[in-house]
């Protein structure tokens, strides 16, 4: 079990120096905004960098195993064959695209319902962002808005853990959307033009980011037609918002962030 931790944790820190070497440069040779590589909350976020490479996962093992289970005794098992006959680009590509949806609602929950809103509270804490404010999340908020996304993906049957083989197209949609994850959040002035219709970019996420108006924007983390669709997209192409946080008051410290969701809220008066 230590052997293991250990080569998890050596994969964690050479992935993180890979995404580092990437993306500081970057974001010194074109800033949004001037800041600290090391700026305030760096360290918050490493924490979570790690705590949500691990827990999140152990988390999940138990209601993915049921969902897939619960899945494959209501839906037939021919059309679940079929499915898994299709060529892996296509059942990757119909992943992402179906798993983008799940996410999108189970994040706009997030925002909407007040008992989820004080976890995913936790992400939007940041004031400066970079490319590292993509791992600041409580670990159930992750596991949430996980859920979103893979339970549509399994009934469907575009991934079947349950078939007992490697799951290939899981493995792809969390490293693609991870992967685009630390992209949307960096601190980059770059925009991709007609690209945006297709893929969303930094200025798109940094909107959903900032508590100025409009609020309540852009909740997709991939593909904002999903936003077009349900009326929730803003996107201009030549203003970026100043400020980034949440009027909703979030402890400053990691173990306190990952505590407060739990206690009752303060009341006025």
């Amino acid at each position: 079990m230590f052997h293991r931790f250990a080569v998890d944790f050596f994969r964690l820190c050479l992935w993180l120096l890979i995404i580092m070497m990437i993306f500081v440069p970057l974001e010194r040779i074109s800033a949004l905004h001037v800041q600290k590589v090391f700026r305030r909350g760096f360290v918050i976020d490493l924490g979570y960098y790690f705590l949500n490479n691990f827990l999140p996962k152990l988390i999940l093992i138990l209601p993915m195993a049921l969902v897939g289970y619960a899945v494959h005794r209501v839906i037939p098992a021919m059309f679940y064959s079929g499915v898994a006959g299709l060529p892996l680009r296509i059942r990757f590509a119909a992943a992402l695209v179906i798993g983008e949806v799940g996410f999108y609602w189970g994040h706009r929950w997030s925002h909407e319902i007040p008992f989820l809103w004080r976890f995913h509270a936790v992400h939007h804490s940041a004031e400066e962002m970079d490319w590292l404010v993509n791992t600041r999340a409580h670990p159930v908020d992750m596991v949430f808005t996980r859920l979103c996304g893979f339970i549509p993906i399994y009934i469907l049957g575009l991934s079947q853990p349950a078939r007992g083989t490697l799951d290939y197209v899981s493995l792809l949609v969390i490293f693609t959307s991870t992967l685009w994850g630390f992209f949307i959040h960096a601190n980059l002035n770059w925009r991709l033009g007609p690209l945006e219709w297709l893929l969303t970019s930094p200025a798109f996420h940094h909107w959903h980011h900032t508590y100025e108006e409009p609020l309540n924007k852009n909740y997709s983390a991939m593909l904002p037609f999903v936003d077009r669709l349900f009326g929730t997209h803003y996107s201009p192409k030549s203003e970026w918002p100043s400020r980034y946080g949440t009027v909703a008051p979030v402890a400053s410290g990691m173990a306190d962030q990952l505590l407060q969701p739990f206690t009752p809220p303060a009341q006025n008066g």
